[in-house]
Order: C-alpha cells, then sequence, then structure tokens
C-alpha cells in the first residue's frame, strides 16, 4: 500500500474517468453556415417529440455543428457543470438535427420535447437565441395581465385606460419606458374606480371633478394620495391625446402626507429571525440588512470586487463602508461555501444560488425575501430599524443619516424626527 502522504496528494479523477469511461470530446470549432437561404413557403409546426437523440443525430449538419459549438463556448465561459453541457448538447441534438437554412424553431415546439425529458429549456434557449433561430411564441405575461385588468371596464373608457398603461410600460416618443411594477400598480390602485364609472358613463370625459372627489373622499392617507397621483396621470395623458376636453383632477391638490412615527423592533423579534436563517447566503444577506441598511436591490446588484477583504471594506450601492467583525465572518463563510458550491461559475454576483450560477445575472427578490417570509423582522424591517437606530445612538441628526446611509434629505428628516420623539418620550418616562 503506497504511504499516506502518497494517497493524499493523489489528484483526484472526475467520475467519468474512474469509472472507466472515456471523456466525451470537444466539439469541433464550427462557423456559422452561410449561403443562399430558400424561403419558406409556408410555416409549419414540427414535432420535435418523435426525434431520438440516438438515432436521429445529423452529424454533417452545419447548424448543429454551429450551435453545438455555441453551446461549447458559453459553458466554457460560464462555468456550466459537466451534466448541464450534456443535457444542452443533448437538447440540440433533439432540435437541429434536421434544420434548414431558414428555420427556427419556436417555443411551443421546443417545450413539449425537452420539458418531459427534463432537458435544460432555458440554456438552450439561450444557446438557440445566439446563434438566430429561435422564435418566442409565447403570449406575454404583461398582456394577459392587461385583459384581465381591463375586462369589465366600458369601451370608451378601456381604449383610453389601455393606450395610457401601454404608454408606462413600453413608452413612446417623448416619455421612458416605466417599470413594469409601476405600470401594474397604478392599474391595480385605480380599477375599482373605472369599473364603478363604468356603470355610469362610457367615456372619461363624462367624467366631473365632483366624481374624482367623491371617490378620494372615501380614502386617507397614503391610499387618497396614490389614488389622486394616478388619476392625474390618467387623465393628463387622456388630455394630450385629445380624447377629453377638460382634466378633472387639475387643482385637487394631494396634501402633505403625514408618516407614523417609527418603532424600533423588540429584541425578541430580532432574534427569531436571526435564528430562522441558516444558509450562509441567507446570513450574509441578514447582516447586509441589519448592520449596512442595505436594500434588497442593492444587495442583489453587488458584484464580487465590491467585496474587499484585505482593506475590510465593503461597497454598496457606490458608497464605501467599513467591513466589521460579523459581516467579514459570514461573508467569508458564504464565499468558502460559493467555492465549493460553485468553482467554475463565471457569475461575477456576489450571491449567486444554483439558478444563476449557470449565468450572469443576479439572484431574484424572492431569494432574498423568502427565508425571512412571514416573520415580524424582515429585511425591510431589519434595514429601517438599523438607520432608526443610528439615530437614536448617535442622536437625530439628518445630516448623519445622510452621510452613513446616502438617504435623501426627507428621509433623513423622518427618521430624525422619530428618534427625537423617542428619546423625548424616553426621558419623560425616566423623570416619572
Amino acid at each position: 500500500m503506497a504511504p499516506l502522504w502518497e494517497r493524499v496528494a493523489r489528484p483526484r479523477l472526475p467520475k467519468y474517468e474512474r469509472r472507466g469511461r472515456p471523456r466525451k470530446p470537444d466539439p469541433p470549432p464550427a462557423s456559422p453556415p452561410g449561403g443562399w437561404l430558400q424561403p419558406a413557403l409556408f410555416e409549419v409546426c414540427r414535432d420535435f417529440t418523435r426525434i431520438d437523440p440516438e438515432q436521429h443525430t445529423g452529424p454533417d449538419n452545419p447548424w448543429l455543428a454551429w450551435a453545438r459549438h455555441t453551446a461549447h463556448r458559453l459553458g466554457e465561459a460560464r462555468g456550466w457543470p459537466r451534466k448541464i453541457r450534456l443535457a444542452v448538447d443533448r437538447a440540440l441534438i433533439i432540435l437541429m438535427s434536421r434544420h434548414v437554412g431558414g428555420d427556427v424553431v419556436r417555443y411551443s415546439e421546443l417545450h413539449p420535447a425537452l420539458q418531459p425529458r427534463r432537458l435544460n429549456m432555458e440554456l438552450t434557449i439561450e444557446v438557440l437565441d445566439h446563434i438566430g433561430v429561435f422564435l418566442d411564441d409565447r403570449t406575454p405575461s404583461f398582456e394577459q395581465w392587461l385583459e384581465r385588468k381591463l375586462d369589465g371596464i366600458a369601451p370608451g373608457i378601456r381604449r383610453d385606460v389601455e393606450h395610457w398603461v401601454r404608454l408606462l410600460h413600453d413608452g413612446g416618443p417623448r416619455s421612458q419606458p416605466r417599470d413594469e411594477n409601476t405600470a401594474w400598480n397604478y392599474l391595480n390602485r385605480v380599477r375599482p374606480v373605472l369599473l364603478e364609472w363604468s356603470t355610469r358613463y362610457d367615456h372619461l370625459r363624462e367624467v366631473t371633478r365632483d366624481d374624482v372627489l367623491a371617490q378620494l373622499d372615501a380614502l386617507h392617507g397614503g391610499q387618497r394620495q396614490h389614488t389622486l397621483v394616478v388619476l392625474r396621470s390618467l387623465f393628463r395623458q387622456a388630455k394630450k391625446n385629445g380624447t377629453i376636453f377638460k382634466n378633472p383632477t387639475s387643482r385637487i391638490r394631494v396634501g402633505q402626507r403625514e408618516y407614523g412615527i417609527l418603532q424600533p423592533l423588540e429584541p425578541e423579534h430580532i432574534n427569531i429571525s436571526v435564528a430562522a436563517v441558516t444558509k450562509p447566503a441567507d446570513r450574509l444577506v441578514l447582516a447586509l440588512a441589519a448592520v449596512h441598511a442595505a436594500r434588497s436591490g442593492a444587495i442583489r446588484r453587488l458584484q464580487l470586487d465590491d467585496l474587499d477583504i484585505g482593506n475590510r471594506k465593503l461597497t454598496i450601492g457606490g458608497r464605501v463602508r467599513p467591513l466589521d467583525d460579523l459581516t467579514l465572518h459570514v461573508a467569508l463563510e458564504w464565499l468558502e461555501f460559493r467555492r465549493r458550491r460553485w468553482p467554475d461559475t463565471a457569475n461575477p454576483h456576489l450571491l449567486i444560488n444554483k439558478i444563476t450560477a449557470l449565468s450572469t445575472g443576479p439572484v431574484s427578490e424572492v431569494t432574498l425575501s423568502k427565508p425571512l417570509r412571514g416573520q415580524a423582522a424582515t429585511l425591510e424591517q431589519l434595514r429601517i430599524d438599523r438607520q432608526l437606530e443610528e439615530a437614536l445612538v448617535h442622536g437625530p441628526d439628518p445630516l448623519h443619516l445622510a452621510e452613513v446611509f446616502g438617504l435623501d434629505e426627507k428621509t433623513a428628516i423622518r427618521y430624525a424626527n422619530s428618534a427625537r420623539v423617542l428619546l423625548v418620550q424616553a426621558a419623560e418616562q425616566q423623570l416619572r
């Protein structure tokens, strides 16, 4: 038997070599097929479910060779594991073995063939899109949602509302597209109002100022303010398009929104949230929110280069912060787990999971919020509590809060006012 030091130093072979199987060779270099393309006379839906990758492989097909070469380059660049590379290659054999110039692979054709075989559709689609043969024929989720939300609204009102929502979503000649969540929130906010007006009116030009005030009088606080802002946007666009004669929301004051006093979290709520996170990534996310008051969007966008272990610095949202002992400990724990779990990933983001490790995008919002779902101390509550704690410990100074956390002046003043009230209440209780 060989000495222990020789057995320990012996390199560990891949599974396929330990089992005596030769490594599958890399696909040979290929270039995009050229030449003249015969336009299709009519479209024909193909059935890829009947293709057996073991029997119907067309090794001489230049399109298959180009697709396999593209998949190999993407896999090398993204660090795809061998299992994923073989799955994508098998999918490409099914879809491209009989491909000819001018053909496209539609999602409706691809899904029935790959889904039952449990082949990776997302990465296969990415390869097909790189070589320009993929056609997504699915109905966009936005179109399905818009059709549902406009159902029940009077046709005349519906035309103006649909044009307004599409302008928010897609933009126009003189307006930039808004975030998709903005379009969703705006229409969801005024849909009950539009349904009520649809029972009496056929067009928005029939809506009067009194109708708007009647709807606003039934609301209070932030709901009233938000509803008026959305109605102003809708009628302003309708006036610009010439479909109404007068804007009924003009000269209706929004009013100053009154915020309540922010309250610190109870210690037991924080302890429960700390005990709820058990994975290295979740512990790092909790530390970033509870210690550095980082928003979930900023956490998702963090890059590996933003974490400077040597100089103990962390850059969040463009602001450099010192790296405390707790954050340093959980960050090192996560980096070690990440290195062992995905050693070949090319994703530059600090936080990744089994899905994003194969690409270069950030993790989803759900990935961050799921571990603390249902807890009293969520990531957002922990972020707020950290900023309020800074105001209570160092004094209610808006300038200090703006400098430490990068807050705008209104938000910093709000935290300072809440801290001032809490400090006064604490002093009064001590005097009693």
